[in-house]
């Protein structure tokens, strides 16, 4: 069964090059899966919301966080977990609150893949621990400060600066969501668009974070279930990630993606 669901059909093939150069990075398109499971949006949202402590806690992981999963269990369960700095338990209550605003959405049918929701989630993860959070980098008090992705021995990952008003980010996010909105396939646009926020970095913290619950958004959406990168695999998934911000290709970092999805085992061959 093919991953299409209402509103995903579009006229005409995506052009590569114009969409390759609106994300700012390529893949090989012809290897990301267009077959597998379909399932109703209620069975992939209910799946994601039994799931709640296990995926904060994988995300929590991937940002370096020392919270056990019985831990993040005791957090989610109203309970304060004690030897732990506040904002290593901020930072699990706010994936928690982020994960259900994204189930609320798209249990809904408000979910989209726009500025405004992106601008909402971030809100919702990045609280207290962003410089900023809810807007682009440039739209709020800070209008100067750039981050940077650290890449160890690679050097650094500089995105476009931080301007006053952030014409930048808002021209470079228009235009990818644009042609993102080409991309018939809701599995490759999910990836597309998590790579998409990891790379540009819009907002000063908690970029790779939002991305993601983008992507499972846009997953949901069309009755695919969401992807956790598992705890175990945080090493792998931080080694492939350096290569993609190196290289700007993103194939190695969709296939390890699509082999962390519930349903790889039914995924035509990647």
């Amino acid at each position: 069964m093919t991953y299409h669901g209402p509103g995903t059909r579009r006229v005409g093939p995506a052009p590569d090059a114009t969409l390759f150069k609106s994300m700012g990075f390529r893949w090989d398109r012809a290897r990301v899966p267009e077959d597998g499971p379909a399932h109703e949006i209620r069975r992939t949202t209910f799946r994601l919301h039994k799931m709640l402590a296990e995926y904060v806690w994988d995300a929590s992981v991937l940002e370096g966080n020392p919270f056990t999963f019985p831990q993040v269990q005791t957090v989610l369960s109203g309970i304060t977990v004690g030897g732990h700095k506040l904002s290593d338990q901020d930072q699990v209550r706010n994936l928690a609150a982020c994960t259900r605003e994204l189930l609320r959405r798209v249990k809904n049918g408000t979910f989209a893949m726009d500025k405004r929701t992106c601008n909402d989630l971030h809100a919702k993860v990045a609280k207290e621990e962003a410089a900023e959070w809810g807007h682009l980098r440039g739209e709020g008090a800070e209008q100067h400060y750039t981050p940077h992705v650290g890449l160890g021995a690679a050097g650094s990952c500089k995105p476009s600066e931080t301007q006053p008003g952030a014409a930048n980010l808002n021209a470079i996010f228009a235009n990818g969501i644009n042609e993102l909105s080409k991309v018939a396939n809701p599995f490759e646009r999910g990836m597309a668009f998590f790579l998409f926020g990891a790379l540009q970095q819009f907002f000063f913290d908690g970029n790779k974070r939002t991305s993601r619950m983008m992507m499972n958004g846009i997953f949901m959406s069309h009755g695919i279930d969401a992807i956790s990168v598992p705890a175990g695999r945080a090493e792998e998934f931080n080694e492939k990630m350096v290569r993609f911000y190196v290289d700007r290709d993103a194939t190695e970092m969709m296939h390890f993606l699509v082999s962390c999805h519930p349903d790889s085992s039914a995924l035509a061959a990647y």
